[in-house]
């Protein structure tokens, strides 16, 4: 049985009274207070989240660029540097093996960051791609930590948090999916304003030996704003408003960009890249993702059915909640192309209960700019 592990910030979160949960082999926070509290802090103030689980990886060389391009299913080439790119990383028959942040660091340098359950994966699979070309691929996970402070106030905090000093971007002036460099008492920090929540917000990347100096700073800086620490039970409630995708629901193996709605994520027009010829004989075939609102309180779960009036099932639910900023339940599922169109009625099948559900486009919410 494999130890499980616990980031730097373990005795801060065990101090805050944080109940933990495992997540890709990591011992998470998954609530401090209360799901709902940290929610809404993150709606309507700011969260501070620990997510130093996630896994990053350095490209360098100068064949850097055409290898991601080749690696993933993205054109990386033509970043700025200082910006930021969602992408996937597929396997031969066109499922995605992850989907990851690349950052554009320099001309020949790029920094990949890549969910914690699917590192062997990622680890696995980047340095196959090389062919020979003049890069090197190295997985420095275990050197960084990754804070991230999410919300309407994120900006004002950050801009606040004591000992952030030479920003290569003026504050104010960091643009969404983007990054600065810093230094954070002295030390390399990275600021990247992305998120997985839906609001603005910001992701922290310091050496694992400043993470608990820096979760300090950035609550200090936030005292007065409304920010608190929050844990993965409200995350995962603010990515699915937000119509993100978590992989093992919304993205796996079996499932090809254009089934899971990232078909734009796709630079189908390269000349070559992994999986791009099961996508060309294959194309989305298969059932589609959808959003859905229902009536009632009841929320379907991940696995549920989707069924038609008569009790047919056209579809399984991907990621359910009730939710918490809207009121009522909402849901990702995979449903047959038939039944995919906004609007058309549906069913939840909620342990045997048919609750009415409406498919609608994805995000369920989104912030105001």
């Amino acid at each position: 049985m494999t130890e499980a592990r616990y980031t730097p910030l373990r005795e801060h979160h065990e101090a805050l009274g944080a109940s933990f949960t495992d997540f890709g082999g990591w011992q998470m926070p998954v609530r401090y207070t209360s799901d709902l509290a940290e929610h809404h802090a993150v709606r309507e103030a700011a969260g501070l989240f620990d997510i130093s689980h996630m896994a990053e990886f350095t490209v360098e060389g100068p064949e850097s660029a055409s290898y991601l391009d080749h690696a993933l299913s993205g054109r990386l080439s033509t970043m700025a540097i200082g910006k930021a790119k969602y992408s996937l990383l597929l396997a031969d028959n066109g499922g995605i093996i992850d989907d990851v942040i690349v950052y554009r660091m320099g001309e020949e340098s790029f920094l990949i960051i890549s969910n914690a359950g699917n590192r062997d994966a990622v680890a696995k699979a980047l340095p196959e791609r090389i062919g020979g070309r003049d890069v090197d691929v190295v997985d420095v996970s275990d050197d960084y930590a990754l804070i991230a402070v999410q919300g309407p106030a994120s900006a004002v905090i950050v801009a606040g948090i004591a000992g952030v000093e030479d920003l290569s971007v003026a504050w104010g002036e960091q643009k969404y999916y983007a990054w600065a460099s810093a230094r954070f008492a002295g030390e390399p920090l990275i600021i990247a304003r992305t998120g997985y929540t839906g609001e603005d917000g910001f992701e922290l990347l310091v050496r694992a030996g400043d993470a608990v100096a820096l979760w300090d700073a950035a609550l200090a800086a936030g005292a007065d704003h409304g920010l608190v620490p929050a844990g993965l039970a409200a995350r995962d409630t603010l990515r699915l408003e937000a119509g993100m995708p978590l992989y093992g629901h919304e993205l796996s193996l079996d499932i090809v960009p254009a089934q899971a709605g990232l078909g734009r994520v796709v630079a189908s027009d390269k000349d070559d890249f992994v999986g791009k010829a099961a996508l060309e004989s294959n194309g989305a075939e298969g059932r589609v993702l959808i959003g859905l609102v229902a009536e009632g309180r009841r929320a379907g779960r991940a696995g549920y059915p989707v069924v038609t009036e008569d009790g047919t099932v056209v579809g399984e639910i991907s990621s359910g909640a009730l939710s918490p900023t809207l009121g009522h339940p909402i849901a990702m599922a995979f449903v047959d192309a038939g039944v995919a169109e906004d609007g058309t009625a549906l069913f939840l099948d909620v342990r045997g209960t048919k609750i009415p559900a409406t498919a609608t486009a994805l995000p369920f919410y989104r912030r105001k700019k």
